[in-house]
């Protein structure tokens, strides 16, 4: 038998139907993962509201960054085709973003949405109204809207002002200290955007700190940003001047990390994944599939506009099992749907504790992984905060569904490398909200095209 990777139309959706030989498949080459989401949207998002142009290399096509592109552009914001090699963006200046003639639709993207409210909420005398697809009208907002609020910001919206479609009436907004129950780049970020208007130090304080892309975009941009890592707090000193800025997105190591496990569970595997973002606070991935004992090397390791980046070398081994929980987990939380597929293939009983925040992703990926996963026979239970997953025993091919989430369309197309007979994944389009054409190459890798 050889192997087989394809897409099918199905009505309104598509459907991945994955075959490969019993002995299994060549995992070999170089890949390139698209740029990295977080940066995407935050290098789009600055530099529409500084003065001047910015220009952006490497930028996701993805849909969520379409989507906060068509935001931005709704009001006021004169940005070049997403598809240049350089994207230019020319920014209105802080405090100058129009009031729509529409409902902003933040599509899929919880980023946009989130951080979007952080500058609507800080633009005195405008109204706008947001919303999103349905996965996103269930995903709560209140996280964000509530230190808004204490803020000044009128917000309303669904169930008590906790889901969209939201409508906020900008205010002259006054600085806050915000202490977050949880460790959030998208609260942190959210509180952080609107104390750019206000006068005196907004300041963010998490259990742990989170992903810090916007605070050093934000100092690229010309904001005064203090971190201090003793208290796990971020403060933003207001009203700033941002002044736009060359951006260079490195790759998504949110994306790599599907070929990093790929590379990791399959027999023979030797695989490069280039120009990788290995910001400190992203790379818990690494460091529990190094816990795990895969066989990852940093290579050609160098800084691109102030983003650490290297080259990630990956060859097979076999992985024991492991126990995550605490601070690792924020540094991880977009990786641990395929981290479970590489706990089924490791020796023993690995165990993911603290990490009830992907109860409320793109959908509840604990309870969705767990019963996919078990569908293909995987001995795997979920908790409120996580999962227990027993390594070593076979996969068998059904279908299953993404269930509209793009990390589990792809964690499932990675688990199906190393499973017996036919895996058909439906709803398989979602892959492309974070990784357009990841479908190809992953045929490409395992020399089918």
């Amino acid at each position: 038998m050889t192997a087989r990777i394809e897409l099918t139309d199905a009505a309104s959706h598509q459907t991945m139907t994955l075959e490969f030989p019993s002995d299994g498949v060549t995992l070999t080459g170089r890949v390139r993962v698209p740029g990295d989401k977080s940066i995407s949207h935050r290098s789009l998002m600055l530099g529409a509201i500084a003065s001047g142009e910015t220009r952006i290399q490497g930028l996701l096509l993805g849909e969520d960054p379409r989507s906060t592109a068509a935001c931005f552009q709704a009001m006021g914001v004169t940005m070049s085709s997403l598809e240049d090699d350089w994207v230019t963006v020319q920014g209105v200046g802080l405090g100058n973003l129009q009031e729509p003639v529409d409902v902003l639709n933040a599509g899929n993207s919880g980023t946009t949405l989130r951080l979007m409210l952080g500058l609507l909420a800080s633009h005195p005398d405008r109204y706008f109204a947001v919303t999103g697809d349905g996965s996103l009208r269930s995903r709560p907002m209140d996280r964000v809207i509530k230190p808004l609020a204490q803020m000044g910001a009128e917000i309303w919206g669904r169930q008590n002002n906790r889901l969209a479609p939201l409508a906020v009436r900008g205010q002259a907004l006054k600085s806050i200290h915000y202490h977050s129950p949880v460790a959030s780049a998208q609260v942190k970020s959210c509180i952080l955007l609107a104390g750019l208007m206000t006068e005196g130090s907004t300041t963010v304080t998490e259990p742990s700190l989170s992903r810090d892309h916007s605070e050093r975009m934000l100092r690229a941009f010309g904001a005064n940003i203090l971190v201090d890592p003793d208290t796990c707090s971020v403060t933003v000193h207001g009203p700033a001047t941002l002044t736009g800025q060359t951006v260079v997105v490195p790759g998504d190591i949110s994306s790599a990390a599907f070929w990093l496990v790929a590379g990791a569970i399959t027999p023979g595997a030797d695989l490069v994944v280039e120009n990788v973002g290995i910001n400190p606070t992203r790379t818990g991935i690494l460091d529990a599939l190094q816990a795990m004992e895969a066989n990852i090397t940093l290579e050609n390791p160098r800084e691109v506009t102030g983003e650490p980046v290297a080259d990630l070398r990956v060859r097979h081994s076999q992985l024991k099992a492991a126990s995550f929980s605490g601070d690792l987990i924020p540094r991880m939380i977009d990786e641990i749907p395929v981290l479970a597929v590489a706990a089924l293939f490791a020796e023993g009983t690995t165990t993911i504790a603290d990490a009830e925040e992907l109860r409320v992703k793109e959908c509840d990926r604990i309870a969705v992984m767990a019963s996919q996963l078990a569908q293909m026979g995987a001995r795997i239970e979920e908790h409120p905060d996580g999962l227990t997953i027993h390594g070593g025993t076979p996969l068998t091919g059904t279908t299953v569904d993404s269930y509209n989430d793009h990390r589990v369309a792809m964690s499932l197309a990675i688990a199906a490398l190393r499973t017996r007979g036919t895996l058909q994944i439906q709803r398989a389009e979602a892959a492309a909200v974070s990784y357009p054409g990841f479908g190809a190459t992953l045929a490409r890798l395992c020399g089918l095209g």
